[in-house]
């Protein structure tokens, strides 16, 4: 916590989000699932499982509406499982691509577990415990276990071709087109399911499951920032998720880009992707108008934000390829605070697309269509939202968190002498 402090300290509106969260109460929602599982040992064992392999999502499944927390915690940790056998390598293929072709009939097998995962595979864990999930899983309504075998079926099945292609071709993510298949079979089927999980809950209407292309939009948005954000751990764990349809525009080997003499074809190659991400706004922002549900709006936003925030990071930014770089602990704390309604979630969305639009170079050969993009987004806001009267707090403005951050940086330096 203290290095976030550091890190934020030149901003005062997130050194007093920081404060906030850490010293808030909790919320009903989040007080009523800590009695659940004090009173419930082996449903308590599923969200250690949670927050075991997930760090981005476990907080908002917790603040989830009582009726739908336990379904998307379930379908997290079923799709974490499918994952976690897609990843490893050591498997071999055929016992790979039977697991996953079949995983959708596992969970509805007690007692179930699996052991063969490689020693270093970070969520082994789990699937050597998975029995308990699905002792959770076979708990819940049928009308939640429908939603969630069916998108397991058709995401195992996606992940079993993919794999087979991938081992036939001994070949990448080749087009633009493959690589909108793989997201969608990896993320945008998330997108599909949680929808799905939110009308089965009755929390929303059928219009957020009926359409389709808006679910996948908001699972795309989130995995190619994601891919974007991971190139250099993804290059250097043998991975390659970037179409060879745009990289290869502008360098002969993926690896290419972390040379020196690349800069400017990997800074080209850089924009290029990031104008396929934006093409997802306009979805995204047209999904999350249409949520009524208070805790499922939140759930929702939350990524959302933190996606456009990474996407204004890594645009024009060359560390990507030497580092995996991350937005202020801080910077995060205040989006997830702010992203509770629809005025604060497009004024977030505009303050990041004026930054990428700041960092768009005329001598980009991506520049004019980055400008497009980021004209069709402000014309969907104009078009779709008026302009509302909530504003947003400069992260500059607030001189009421001045004496705190005094305050802080004299702790500092107590605390520097003091072990000097």
């Amino acid at each position: 916590m203290l290095s976030a402090f550091l890190d934020s300290i030149t901003k005062p509106a997130e050194i007093k989000a920081l404060l906030n969260y850490k010293f808030s109460p909790k919320s009903e929602n989040k007080r009523r699932h800590q009695q659940a599982l004090a009173a419930d040992a082996s449903k308590k064992r599923c969200y250690d499982f949670l927050n075991m392999t997930s760090r981005s999502f476990a907080a908002v499944i917790q603040e989830l509406d009582d009726d739908l927390r336990d379904p998307v915690c379930l379908f997290y940790l079923v799709l974490r499982g499918l994952d976690t056998i897609e990843d490893d390598m050591t498997l071999p293929l055929d016992r790979k691509v039977e697991l996953l072709r079949s995983f959708d009939k596992i969970i509805y097998q007690r007692n179930w577990t699996f052991k063969e995962s490689g020693p270093n595979e970070k969520d082994r864990d789990l699937l050597v415990h998975f029995d308990v999930v699905i002792e959770e899983f076979l708990r819940l309504q049928p009308r939640f276990q429908v939603v969630i075998a069916d998108i397991t079926h058709k995401m195992g099945n996606g992940m079993a071709d993919y794999a087979v292609g991938e081992h036939r071709e001994n070949t990448s993510v080749a087009t633009v087109k493959d690589f909108d298949l793989y997201c969608h079979y990896v993320a945008g089927l998330v997108g599909y399911g949680l929808s799905d999980l939110f009308v089965a809950s009755e929390l929303e209407n059928k219009q957020v499951a009926d359409d389709k292309e808006l679910s996948n939009s908001m699972g795309l948005f989130l995995q190619k920032t994601n891919i974007i954000r991971d190139y250099r751990e993804d290059l250097e764990e043998g991975r390659q998720f970037w179409p060879r349809e745009i990289w290869g525009k502008y360098a002969n080997n993926f690896a290419d880009f972390i040379k020196p003499e690349k800069k400017e074809d990997a800074r080209s190659c850089l924009s290029a992707m990031v104008l396929n991400v934006l093409h997802h706004v306009p979805d995204v922002l047209t999904y999350l108008s249409r949520l009524h549900n208070q805790s499922v709006f939140n759930f929702c936003a939350i990524p959302q934000v933190m996606a456009i925030a990474t996407l204004a990071l890594v645009f024009n930014n060359m560390d990507i390829y030497q580092r995996n770089v991350k937005i202020r602990k801080g910077e995060a704390v205040k989006l997830i605070l702010d992203s509770t309604n629809m005025d604060n979630v497009i004024t977030i969305f505009r303050h990041y697309i004026k930054i990428i639009s700041q960092k768009n170079e005329a001598t980009d050969p991506n520049f004019m269509e980055i400008s497009m993009a980021i004209g069709k987004i402000e014309q969907w806001i104009a078009a779709n939202y008026k302009p509302s009267k909530v504003v947003l707090k400069s992260s500059d403005s607030s001189l009421l968190i001045l004496p705190i951050v005094i305050g802080l940086v004299g702790m500092l330096v107590i605390n520097y002498l003091q072990h000097a």
